[in-house]
């Protein structure tokens, strides 16, 4: 069952200020990337891997200590490739930061084609829907530039994704203000 806009618009209206907050970290993020644009992917390869090892070991406690019937292989069987994923990611890191750049890029695409579909079903209760617009866009456009070229240069995608970040921030925390004042109108 899909959402009517009306009430959409309520729930974003009623939580702006948790969307502002998103919009201030990306906006942080992507200062932060500028900064140490070639610590930027490292770091982000070296989080990944973490997560990984640690979701992997988790997915296998999961496995050895849960009880009942219910078949817990699928467990194992996660437990296993995030142990794989995290150690190739430690290993092999300047591999796993061009698939990472390009998981990057893919999910831009996916967030820009959805804040694009998210501004249409808004526009006929909030006026001006270009900032969530331009946010899908300005995804979308940076997303299909990182999977066309993701060995362009790790400081020049660090740039781009801090520019990408801020720019996404900015417009993130205009349509925080507008749910703002929309939240008196509802």
């Amino acid at each position: 069952m899909i959402a009517e806009p009306l009430s959409v618009a309520h729930l974003l209206a009623r939580t702006w200020w948790l969307v502002l907050a998103r919009g201030v970290a990306a906006i942080l993020f992507g200062a932060l990337a500028l900064l140490w644009p070639h610590l930027t992917l490292l770091i982000l390869v070296i989080l990944y891997a973490v997560y990984a090892l640690g979701d992997g070991v988790f997915a296998l406690a999961e496995a050895v200590r849960g009880g009942g019937w219910i078949p817990r292989w699928w467990l194992v069987m996660l437990g296993i490739a995030n142990l794989v994923a995290g150690a190739a990611a430690l290993l092999w890191p300047h591999l796993t930061a061009v698939l990472l750049i390009i998981l990057i890029g893919a999910s831009a695409v996916a967030r820009g084609l959805l804040e694009i579909i998210g501004a249409i079903h808004l526009r006929k209760v909030i006026d001006n829907e270009w900032s969530l617009i331009g946010s899908g866009a300005i995804s979308v456009l940076f997303g299909v530039g990182v999977i066309l070229a993701p060995r362009a240069g790790a400081v020049a995608l660090a740039w781009l994704i801090a520019l990408w970040a801020i720019a996404l921030g900015v417009l993130i925390v205009i349509l925080a203000f507008r749910l703002k004042r929309l939240r008196h109108r509802l």
